[in-house]
């Protein structure tokens, strides 16, 4: 098993190293910057002793050495500054990704691909439309990061709160849609604690001062790759293109799904209240106004 991961900033060489010390399979870290990921890529690899882990990691700024990738995770991209939402990131990102997708075309025949460049719901899209690969094969990684924000929130105030019945859907972004089923949580809680969810990401940027969340979104990344690599058919949230699901039609955005080698299987749709069903939409109609700027 092979896993390229084309960008080796916090979160790439995060994801690289987490695959590497759990032995899950051999990676390609790619990044433009010369000696970026080479140098990351000796660091990580110095650790298997330790470790006691027998996958191989390289470092390159050649994308061919990606060729027939079995995943490809995409990080690549600028990450937001103090001040900057996703959305601020589309121009200049879209491009950035609409490369990458080029290459991974062109030497991937069918991998899985995970997005994790914001503003995610959208790259996801531009990478399945650039590339042509099935949508249950390109799949973005929000919803599993979101979740697990509302999750720890949560666990602040509740170490009971079951997880299995809590979840955020919707954009990665200011209109993701948080959704209780769990009877031991007050609305004032509810309310609370999604909210904090909601602006995690900037509270982080905010304190960092340059550079984003990696630590999280690492550990997000890896859950799902497990998942594809030991065929878990594993249920969690994720940005996954919709043809009718929920209402919706031709756009990526975060619903339940599950998991497994294929890449998406199935994608859940569980029963909305009316008030999340509205706030679905509402997240639906600004993602797709984002996608029509990525075009323009």
């Amino acid at each position: 098993m092979k896993i390229a991961i084309i960008g080796a900033g916090n979160v790439g060489a995060m994801v690289a190293s987490r695959a590497i010390d759990a032995g899950l399979a051999d990676v390609i870290l790619v990044d433009v910057v010369p000696g970026t990921a080479k140098g990351k890529a000796l660091d990580i690899a110095d650790a298997r002793p330790v470790v006691n882990s027998k996958s191989r990691i390289t470092g390159t700024e050649d994308f061919k050495d990606i060729k027939d990738s079995d995943i490809v995770v995409i990080t690549a991209g600028l990450a937001r500054k103090p001040g900057m939402s996703r959305e601020d990131l589309l121009k200049k990102n879209a491009g950035i990704i609409k490369e990458v997708a080029v290459q991974v075309k062109k030497y991937c025949l069918s991998p899985i691909v995970i997005i994790v460049t914001n503003p995610l719901d959208v790259m996801s899209y531009l990478v399945m439309k650039a590339t042509g690969f099935s949508p249950s094969k390109v799949i973005g990684m929000a919803g599993v990061l979101d979740t697990a924000r509302f999750i720890n929130a949560l666990w602040e105030r509740n170490q009971d709160v079951d997880r299995d019945k809590v979840l955020m859907m919707g954009s990665h972004g200011d209109t993701m849609v948080p959704v209780n089923r769990s009877e031991n949580i007050s609305p004032e809680v509810f309310s609370e604690t999604s909210q904090l969810a909601r602006n995690r990401g900037a509270e982080i940027v905010k304190h960092l001062g340059t550079g984003s969340a990696y630590f999280a979104p690492s550990a997000s990344v890896f859950f799902m790759l497990k998942a594809i690599i030991k065929n878990e058919n594993k249920t969690l949230c994720a940005s996954a293109y919709l043809n009718g699901q929920y209402g919706e039609k031709d756009i990526y955005i975060g619903v339940p799904v599950i998991l497994n080698s294929s890449g998406i299987k199935e994608i859940i749709e569980i029963a909305l209240t009316p008030e999340e069903k509205t706030r679905f939409q509402e997240s639906a109609h600004q993602i797709r106004e984002t996608i029509t700027q990525a075009f323009q």
